[in-house]
C-alpha cells in the first residue's frame, strides 16, 4: 500500500525555513517536587488539509506552527501527581484543608469511586477515564508547575502528528503494520497496555493509534477523542478515527449532576499533552 503523508504547502515550507536555524529539540520534562519525568518530541510546522466538519464534503486548510508533543500518552505516573497532590507539601495540604482555599491557581479532581485504572495496570500505563475538563485542568496545573505552556492538541495538530508524513488518513489496509503500531480490539485482550510497548511512528510518537483514544480540541470547537482505542476493531483505529462524548460515557455515574472529572463508562479515553514554543 502506498502511504501518503500530510500535505505541506509552500507557506508551510516557508515557515520551516524561517525556523531552520532554531529547530525545536526534544526535551525531558521534570515535574517540580517529584521524581516524575516525561519526554517531549518536536513536531515540525506545516499546512495541513483535512475534512471541514462545518462544511461536509469540503476541506479546511490549517496552518500548524511547530510544537512539542508528548512522546507517549499521559501515564498514571504523571496523572497521580496531579490527582493525589503528590507535588504539594504536607503543610500546603493542611493549610488548604483548614482554610478551604486552594494554594493552586487551578482545580484538582475529586477522587474516583473505585480503581481509576480499572485493573488494567497502573505504573507505565496510560491514564484513562477522565473528562475533557479534567484533561484541560491537568494541562493548566502542568503549565503552572513548569512555567511552560502545556495544553491539549487541536484535532488538526493531532492528526498531522499521528500521520507523521507516512500514514494514510483513513484505515490502514496492512494489518501487520497496524499491529506493530497499535493496541486495538483485535490484539489488546480488552485492556490498555504499557505505553511505548509498540513501535513509534515516523516522528517518534508512541500509541498515537489505539491503547487510549485521546482528547483533542475539535475543528468545530467541540471536544473529540481521536485515533481509536484498545476497545475498537482494527478498521476503526486510524488517524481519522473520531468519537464525540455522549451521555452514555457517564451512564452509571450516581452523582447529580454527573462528575465533571470522571467518565464512569468510558475507560477507553485518555490524552497526551502538547507544548507551545
Amino acid at each position: 500500500m502506498a502511504l501518503q503523508g500530510p500535505k505541506v504547502l509552500p507557506e508551510g515550507r516557508a515557515r520551516l525555513r524561517l525556523r531552520s536555524q532554531g529547530r525545536l529539540q526534544p526535551y525531558v520534562e521534570s515535574v517540580p517536587g517529584t521524581l516524575v519525568k516525561f519526554e517531549m518530541v518536536p513536531i515540525p510546522g506545516g499546512v495541513y488539509e483535512m475534512p471541514d466538519p462545518a462544511k461536509p464534503g469540503s476541506r479546511r486548510r490549517v496552518v500548524i506552527q511547530p510544537f512539542w508533543m508528548g512522546k507517549t500518552e499521559v501515564t498514571w505516573d504523571e496523572y497521580d501527581v496531579y490527582l493525589y497532590r503528590l507535588d504539594q507539601t504536607e503543610q500546603e495540604i493542611l493549610k488548604e484543608r483548614r482554610t478551604g482555599q486552594g494554594v493552586d491557581a487551578y482545580s484538582r479532581p475529586t477522587l474516583p469511586y473505585g480503581a481509576p485504572d480499572r485493573g488494567y495496570g497502573h505504573q507505565g500505563y496510560p491514564a484513562i477515564s477522565m473528562t475533557y475538563h479534567a484533561a484541560e485542568q491537568y494541562c493548566r496545573w502542568l503549565s503552572a508547575r513548569t512555567g511552560k505552556k502545556y495544553r491539549l492538541p487541536t484535532e488538526a495538530e493531532w492528526e498531522y502528528a499521528c500521520r507523521a508524513g507516512s500514514l494514510p488518513a483513513g484505515p490502514l489496509e496492512d494489518r501487520e503494520a497496524l499491529d506493530a503500531l497499535a493496541w486495538h480490539g483485535g490484539n489488546s485482550e480488552a485492556k490498555t497496555h504499557p505505553v511505548a510497548s509498540k513501535h513509534p511512528n515516523a516522528w517518534g510518537l508512541y500509541d498515537m493509534l489505539g491503547n487510549a483514544a485521546e482528547w483533542c480540541s475539535g475543528l468545530d470547537g467541540r471536544p473529540v477523542v481521536c485515533g481509536g482505542s484498545f476497545e475498537d476493531p482494527p478498521e476503526r483505529v486510524h488517524p481519522a478515527a473520531r468519537r464525540h462524548p455522549t451521555p452514555d460515557w457517564q451512564a452509571s455515574d450516581p452523582q447529580v449532576p454527573k462528575s465533571q472529572w470522571w467518565l464512569t463508562d468510558a475507560p477507553f479515553v485518555g490524552f497526551r499533552v502538547v507544548c507551545e514554543p
